[in-house]
């Protein structure tokens, strides 16, 4: 299983074992990861599930499609890696991935 690790905005980080073919969000919430609300469960109908993808990380969880970006509008202190994790799929080649929340959702 690969692992994610979720940093909030204190720096406090968290790792857990998610799932391949579930999304970032959906390990943060069977996980109990703070600071993922999403609100939406999934549907990229909000922006309660950014994160800030790790620089390293950026290229090969890749850049956000057109229906992601228009919700990150909705995002407080977007940057050039937000993505909405709910529209992040693990894979195996994402094993070791670091997300980082903002200090506050929507």
């Amino acid at each position: 299983m690969p692992k994610i690790t979720y940093v909030d905005h204190a720096g406090t980080a968290r790792t857990v074992e998610a799932d391949v073919g579930s999304t970032v969000m959906e390990a943060a919430i069977r996980n109990n990861v703070p600071g993922i609300d999403a609100e939406c469960g999934g549907a990229c109908a909000c922006a309660t599930c950014h994160v800030y993808v790790d620089g390293e990380w950026a290229a090969i969880v890749g850049p956000a499609e057109d229906m992601e970006q228009d919700m990150l509008d909705f995002a407080s202190d977007v940057r050039t890696t937000s993505r909405l994790c709910c529209q992040i799929r693990i894979k195996p080649e994402l094993d070791g991935l670091t997300v980082t929340t903002p200090a506050r959702q929507g």
